[in-house]
This record gives C-alpha cells, structure tokens and sequence, in this order.
C-alpha cells in the first residue's frame, strides 16, 4: 500500500483501490453470491415465495442425478445430465490439450527461429481474423464443414467419400480449437520471447538433443505461458455455448446448453444457479490441478 501511495500519489491510489473493489464486488462476489444463495432455494410460483415451502434445500443439485434418463458411459449407466457434465469436461480438457501442442512450436518457432521481419506478419495474419465477431467464424466453420460444403467438396476431389463432420463432437472440438487458439498461443509466446538465447545455445553446445532442450530449458521457462494458456481455454470451452449450439449435433450436448435451456425455456433460475456453481466449481479445480501440475502460483496465471 506504501509503495502504491508513493508511486502514483495518495488520489490516484485512493481511485484504483475503490475501481478494484468496484469490480470485484459489484461484477464478480456479489452476482456469484446471489447465484449460490439462489441455488439453494426452490423454483416456486411468485405466489409461494416466502411461504412454508421456500426454504433451503439441495433439490437442484440432487436434480443432476434425476435417473430419468440414462445413458451408457464406459459400460455403466448414468443419469444423462452427469453423462453431458462429464463429457463438456473431457472435451473441454481434449480441445485445451490440442491448443497446447498446436501453440507451443508455433509460438517457439515465432518467438526463436522466425526472421525478424516477417513476424509481424504473421501474428497479424493470426490476429486478423479475430476482428471478426464469434458468431461470423463460428458460422463459417458450419458453411465448411457442412456435408455439401466446400471440405467435402475437396474430399471428393481426391476420390474418396463424404465426411460427416458435424455429426458428434468433431465440429464442436474443430470450432473450439480455432476460436479459442490464441488465448493458448499468445501466452506461450510472450513466455518464449523472454528466455534467453544463450541458455538454449549453451545446452545445445554441451551436446543436448532438441528434445532434452525443449525438456530441460525451453518448458520450464514457459510453464507460466502454458498454464495459464490452458487455464483460459479450459474455462472458454467449458462455458461455451455459441460453438456447441452452431457446430454440435443432437448427440453432442453441451452442458452449458442445459444450463441455457433450464434458465430461459423453462425459467427454472433456482436449478440453472446450482448447475452453473457446479460448472464453477469445476474450473477452480482446474485452476488448482494446473498450478499443482505446473508447480505456480495464482499470480504466475493471473500475469
């Protein structure tokens, strides 16, 4: 506090302080505290709020586990809304890991091997198709993929048979991936940009392979990019809904869909706060098991 107060003045201190607590109260604590009190609380009528039977309970949690519809994962029957759950989850932590060794060599190859020259170019190539809004490439990635769109078409050309590629989960994994690619890339690469040329051409002069510098040298000096990179693609595709919704399939459900569908369809927000502070309770595990994996801190995510 000392050190702010000195460095930008007792005022300005005074107004960053109360614009951080504006934010963390007003747009984060709060909302998520009235979604937590709120999941612990019937859907009822307006007229049987405050009655006898508004009271606090875990029914909408419970509801996760209705058994009235199952479906079969790795030999054991479950109830469908658990089998959507665990699947958004392992999905989301499939399209993080393709993130990841999609951006790595890209990122080392821009930020150690690249000229000089044409590296502007090509983060602005990489860039520039994110001027565009969410919804616009998602929805071109459904033109391309579609059965008579322009993938199949070149498909064809090489004499072979049409793909299904929006049937399952490849349209929704193919659209994650490159819409939530350089929140894993940028990361990485300003992590990469930083390390120190002599440290890999010392390694590479005392005889080490490639492999033994990316493992010794390279990685540890990137752990921050990487987890953190995984943190923020995690949670995006987690919590996506636009991709699931224009690239998924009927057997390809997103659980942020059912959060979508209980909340506006069936104006169930009791049961939609409880499977959303579920959803959240996920991603801080994540959050944990990356820092625990990659052995930082939150600050080292967070930077």
């Amino acid at each position: 506090m000392a050190s702010l107060i000195r460095r930008y003045g007792l005022g300005l201190t005074a107004i960053l302080l109360a614009l951080t607590a504006f934010w963390m109260l007003a747009l984060v604590w709060i909302p998520y505290a009235i979604m937590l009190e709120q999941s612990f609380r019937l859907y009822l009528p307006v007229t049987e709020v405050g009655s006898a039977k508004d009271v606090y309970t875990i029914a909408n949690y419970l509801s996760l586990f209705s058994t009235s519809a199952l479906k079969t994962f790795l030999g054991v029957d479950i109830p469908l809304p658990v089998y959507i759950f665990i699947t958004t989850v392992l999905y989301s932590i499939f399209v993080t890991a393709i993130c990841v060794s999609l951006a790595y060599p890209l990122a080392w190859y821009l930020a150690k091997r690249a000229s000089i020259e044409i590296v502007p170019t090509l983060l602005l190539m990489l860039v520039v198709p994110m001027f565009v809004s969410e919804f616009l490439r998602t929805y071109a990635w459904f033109v391309i993929l579609a059965y008579q769109g322009p993938l199949n078409a070149l498909v064809e050309l090489f004499g072979l048979s049409k793909v299904r590629w929006l049937s399952g989960y490849n349209g929704v994994i193919v659209g994650m991936v490159y819409t939530y690619f350089l929140f894993m890339f940028f990361p990485i690469y300003n992590s990469l940009t930083s390390l120190d040329n002599n440290q890999v051409e010392a390694a590479q002069d005392l005889g080490a392979k490639w492999w033994t510098v990316h493992q010794l040298v390279v990685l540890p000096h990137a752990k921050t990019g990487i987890s953190s990179g995984c943190t923020m693609v995690f949670m995006f595709a987690v919590g996506s809904i636009l991709v699931p919704v224009l690239l998924g399939s009927p057997s390809s459900r997103w659980f942020t869909e059912i959060i979508l569908r209980t909340m506006f369809e069936s104006q169930d927000w009791n049961t939609a706060s409880a499977y959303a502070f579920m959803l959240l309770l996920v991603c801080l595990l994540f959050v944990s098991l990356v820092m625990r994996l990659f052995r930082v801190n939150l600050s080292d995510i967070a930077h």
